[in-house]
């Protein structure tokens, strides 16, 4: 599959749409939009409504000085407010699928359940493309979505691994289930993914910090997976997520590399 993606600038970002009526109507259209600069002196009643609207596209909101909106707008004329388009094009979980069958391998893909830290999701984006993952699926609202820092935290991983935003990641792992999928999660109380068979399509669901893996959603894996500690009397009950993911794609990946071979 043809990875049409790419940074737009040095930074990642597009140029910015900038007014009240170019900002609204580009979160209502559903194009990609990372990140909303708002005022901080527009009116309260205004400024609930950008934000309400930014939440709905999944995209971060910032409040701003009025100088430092000019100075990334090149104008005046901004009205008060100014966003950001995405820094990559996102695919579909189909595009994912399909770009799998053109390889002819099984897919392996990596949906995030919610990774806030953008730090985090550029270090997972980084490790999967690495460990040969066909794309990572990430949520519309309630998780990072590819900012610029994720970009240069991924080392620019970001850029060359596609990458799928969808409404609903229990609803994402249903439809791969559906498609011959075995979708794994990485959780407290899992089995040693040494211990399990990583070969053919599948699928690694990865929590949020601290909270991890959402209930529903875990409730609707195949089965989970955990990384046994050397000491469990430090007071740190898990792995950063991003630790974590390496290890276990780590192990995927090698399990995929020798099928065949025991």
């Amino acid at each position: 599959m043809e990875d049409k993606r790419q940074e737009n600038s040095a930074e990642g970002r597009t140029a910015p749409a900038f007014g009240k009526n170019a900002v609204a109507q580009l979160l209502k259209s559903g194009a990609g939009v990372d990140t909303v600069w708002i005022q901080d002196t527009m009116r309260p009643a205004e400024a609930s409504y950008y934000t309400a609207l930014a939440r709905e596209a999944g995209a971060v909101v910032k409040r701003v000085h009025a100088a430092k909106l000019r100075a990334m707008c090149g104008t005046d004329s901004h009205q008060g407010i100014a966003a950001f388009g995405a820094c990559v094009e996102y695919v579909s979980v189909e595009q994912l699928m399909q770009g799998a069958a053109e390889k002819g391998e099984p897919p392996f893909l990596v949906l995030a359940d919610g990774i806030e830290d953008p730090h985090n999701l550029g270090a997972v984006l980084r490790t999967a493309l690495l460990c040969g993952a066909h794309g990572a699926v990430i949520p519309r609202r309630g998780g990072v979505s590819v900012t610029p820092a994720v970009l240069k935290s991924s080392a620019g991983a970001a850029a060359r691994l596609p990458v799928a935003r969808v409404a609903n990641i229990g609803e994402t792992v249903r439809r791969l289930k559906a498609q011959g999928v075995f979708v794994y999660c990485a959780d407290l109380g899992g089995r040693p993914p040494f211990r399990e068979n990583l070969r053919g399509p599948i699928a690694l669901v990865l929590g949020a910090e601290g909270k991890g893996v959402s209930p529903l959603v875990r409730s609707l894996c195949d089965g989970a997976l955990a990384l046994p500690m050397a000491r469990t009397d430090t007071g740190v009950d898990s792995f950063n997520v991003s630790v974590a993911a390496g290890i276990v794609l780590y192990e995927i990946m090698r399990q995929r590399e020798t099928e065949g071979f025991d």
